[in-house]
């Protein structure tokens, strides 16, 4: 049976209750009613794992037409399991397709499966997201281990909302100062959660907070908090966005953890974006979007006069459809974006750039550190296409050898440009990055004029498959007009 024809055929499981086994894991059922994608059987330490589905871009097609919906011949189904584990756990995932290879990302793990027949088994030593790929990246199987969690609330807490096990369809849930959002295992919630000029809230579970009922546009995704401070988000899979899926405006001590972004499609499905914000962390998440993954921005909003500022991404991996991995830009309006680091990040593939800076508007740039950062490309890979009329199809194929960008620093007015100045980049660190692929990726640095250019790039430790990059030819960077101070 072909794939499609797989996933087409959907079972549905009955029962949410916790299970709790000896087996050193946690473990929920599916609600009763959700759709369980049929390619995988997943066991682990013995006990089965529901897989859910997801919808996700099959092919790097995309534009930019006001209200145009993605057609879904441009997607595929996916599939994703949860659990939660105490110490060493063994998988064993079976294939409903012949296994001619399996591959588990992130390639920094060093996992290498054993395979027999449609069995696939491997040791998973710690909580974090893994992805296996059957005979290639179509049709994948995101793996999310999550770390024990705390005791769910009490129920009467104030402020508290619970989601307990099963289906729930509450439409948009506005939060305000002191409100909590709890979304146990085994729950999916079709909704969305946002907040404006709220303080002290939480949302967290291990449950799925699903936005595919919403039109394009009409949801604001999945999380949106605007002008918020003392937030804190955690153990959650947001699936299936309408837009940008996690997003914070004009917010302040946010700690982003162990957040797990599947089934982003439809156009313009950004991962994190975190715009005029200070003190934020994200940490230990998964991101899978259809546009770019981790992006920092200053947008033209009643925003715009407050900076970026400590910032800080880390442990998380990274799955770029369409886009940018890493990206501050392209918007830019701000007075600063300081001090942003990027540290400890697995970007399992990317279409345009891995690591970016484009800088559209009149923010000083500076102090900027992307650090230990590994960059997979393989070498069979689809160009990214704009669709330029409507029931187009896609052009390419899956053997093409596109290589996208590894670090991309640029200043110009770009499409989004809000800002009539342009501004700096001074600071900013590559050290320790490490890329697999069977050749160099190209990398560009260039400033606009003499007064708003680069000023101090250190590339420290770029290796390529472990061999040491010593230079800017080695490393097919290409420095262009008011750019000073590049060192390696």
């Amino acid at each position: 049976m072909g794939m499609r024809a797989v996933f087409a055929s959907l079972a549905v499981l009955t029962g949410c209750a916790l299970v709790v086994p000896r087996s050193g894991i946690t473990r929920w059922d599916a609600p009763a009613g959700e759709a369980i994608a049929e390619a995988y059987r997943v066991q682990v330490n013995g006990q089965p794992v529901p897989v859910l589905a997801c919808r996700v871009s099959a092919v790097p097609f995309n534009q930019v037409w006001p209200g145009y919906q993605r057609p879904l011949d441009q997607t595929e189904l996916a599939g994703f399991a949860s659990w939660e584990m105490r110490g060493p756990v063994q998988i064993e995932v079976r294939s409903l397709r012949t296994v001619r290879s399996a591959v588990i990302k992130p390639v920094s793990l060093g996992i290498r499966p054993d395979i027999d027949g449609d069995l696939i088994r491997f040791t998973l030593s710690e909580p974090r997201p893994v992805i296996i790929e059957v005979n290639g990246w179509h049709h994948a199987l995101h793996l999310f281990a999550n770390p024990p969690a705390d005791a769910a609330p009490a129920a009467d807490k104030p402020g508290l909302r619970v989601f307990g096990p099963g289906v729930h369809r509450p439409g948009k849930i506005e939060l305000k100062s002191n409100e909590s959002v709890y979304i146990d295992g085994g729950a999916v919630v079709y909704g969305s959660i946002h907040a404006s000029n709220a303080t002290n809230i939480t949302i967290r579970g291990r449950g799925v907070l699903d936005v595919s009922q919403a039109e394009r546009g009409m949801g604001g995704g999945a999380i949106r908090l605007s002008g918020c401070s003392d937030v804190s988000v955690e153990g959650l899979v947001l699936r299936d966005p309408d837009v940008w899926c996690f997003s914070l405006f004009g917010c302040s001590r946010v700690d982003i953890a162990n957040v797990k972004l599947v089934g982003l499609w439809r156009y313009n499905a950004d991962g994190i974006d975190v715009c005029n914000s200070q003190d934020v962390t994200v940490r230990d998440c998964f991101v899978r979007a259809y546009d770019d993954a981790l992006v920092v921005k200053g947008l033209k909003s009643v925003y715009d006069k407050r900076p970026v500022r400590n910032v800080r991404f880390s442990r998380c991996t990274l799955w770029c459809d369409w886009g940018r991995a890493i990206e501050i830009g392209a918007e830019t309006c701000a007075p600063e974006i300081a001090e942003v680091s990027f540290e400890d990040c697995d970007i399992v593939r990317t279409t345009h750039i891995a690591m970016d800076i484009q800088h559209g508007d009149r923010a000083a740039v500076r102090d900027i550190r992307f650090q230990n950062i590994r960059v997979e490309i393989d070498p069979t890979n689809p160009w990214p296409r704009m669709q330029k009329a409507p029931g187009e199809t896609y052009p390419g194929h899956d053997g093409e050898a596109h290589l996208p960008a590894l670090m991309t620093l640029v200043i110009f007015k770009t499409f989004y440009s809000k800002d009539e100045a342009r501004g700096t980049i001074r600071n900013v660190l590559f050290k320790d990055i490490d890329v697999f692929s069977a050749q160099m990726p190209p990398s560009s640095f260039r400033g606009f004029d003499a007064e708003h250019g680069i000023d101090g790039v250190t590339i420290e430790n770029l290796r390529l498959n472990g061999q040491p990059v010593r230079d800017a030819a080695a490393a097919r960077l290409s420095i262009g007009a008011h750019v000073r101070n590049v060192r390696f």
